[in-house]
């Protein structure tokens, strides 16, 4: 019975770890073959000798991205939207999140539901742009940083998160000591609470290194322009001078375009691959930190 029982196991570890294995190989591999494909003869790519590793290699690709002078302005600013977005992103989220978190807060329950009711109904693209322009945030930094910087789904993970880990009692105890609400919630709740501040700002930092659409729609000074569209208008322009170059350098163009659409996804990746594997463990507390614990 225990021979039988052992070989059960063995065979469904063997399943889970060809199933994770497999798994693996389908995320992992499309990414790996855009970066050998980036380096490679775009011919060799296209007619399918490129799979383990690059063949004719070459930085032309890169070299044609890096040469222009606007992606190093929108590395700076992207970096600029992220970090500054993701701070004020805390501090739209984190407070109000800890004072609904306070049964004792007399118009907890109309806010919960004032704030959940907005992540199923918006006022749409047209209304929001339309307040954007009144309050004057159109074509400028600041669009970038406020807009959408308050998010009610990491409201609901800090909610959470301060409901199971700062008991009630604790205030209580922090009022008989002479201390008041400002100061209880910036010199204990804060510091306790390092795990989901690293969380919502992880998520904050995610989001606004990849957000292009807010620039799309409001900016117009190209100056002010995040990675994400500058790399856009590179291979905007690329396709343009493919379509207008004559029968003789369209495969030329062809090739060279090729790289250079690699190189754009690399180019604006990079950054959150490298930093993934030193956070990981924020998105691993980011999934289980607003559970509700039995």
């Amino acid at each position: 019975m225990a021979r039988r029982i052992k070989t059960g196991d063995l065979a469904f570890d063997l399943i889970v770890f060809l199933i994770c294995a497999v798994t693996v190989v389908a995320v992992a591999y499309p990414l790996y073959f855009i970066v050998i494909a980036s380096f490679s003869d775009p011919v060799a790519v296209r007619s399918g000798e490129v799979w383990l590793s690059p063949k004719g290699a070459t930085l032309e690709g890169y070299r044609r991205i890096f040469e222009n002078e606007r992606l190093w302005r929108g590395y700076l600013n992207t970096i600029l939207y992220t970090v500054a977005g993701s701070f004020f992103g805390l501090a739209v989220t984190i407070p109000p999140a800890y004072a609904l978190s306070r049964r004792d807060f007399r118009l907890r329950k109309p806010l919960n539901f004032y704030f959940i009711f907005t992540m199923f109904f918006s006022g749409g693209l047209i209304p929001t742009y339309m307040v954007v322009n009144k309050v004057g945030l159109s074509n400028s930094a600041w669009v970038m940083i406020v807009l959408w910087g308050f998010n009610t789904y990491n409201m609901i993970i800090a909610r959470t998160f301060f409901e199971s880990n700062v008991p009630s009692e604790l205030l209580d105890a922090a009022r008989i000591d002479g201390c008041g609400t400002t100061r209880f919630f910036l010199k204990i709740v804060l510091p306790v609470s390092q795990a989901v501040i690293s969380v919502i700002f992880l998520f904050n930092v995610v989001w606004k290194w990849n957000e292009y659409f807010t620039a799309l729609i409001y900016l117009r000074d190209q100056a002010l322009m995040p990675l994400q569209i500058v790399l856009r208008e590179i291979l905007l322009q690329n396709d343009m001078f493919r379509n207008g170059q004559g029968a003789s350098g369209a495969s030329t163009i062809a090739n060279l375009g090729d790289l250079i659409k690699f190189g754009i996804i690399i180019v604006s990746t990079v950054p959150v691959m490298v930093l993934y594997p030193f956070l990981q463990k924020y998105f691993q507390k980011g999934v289980m930190i607003g559970a509700v614990k039995g």
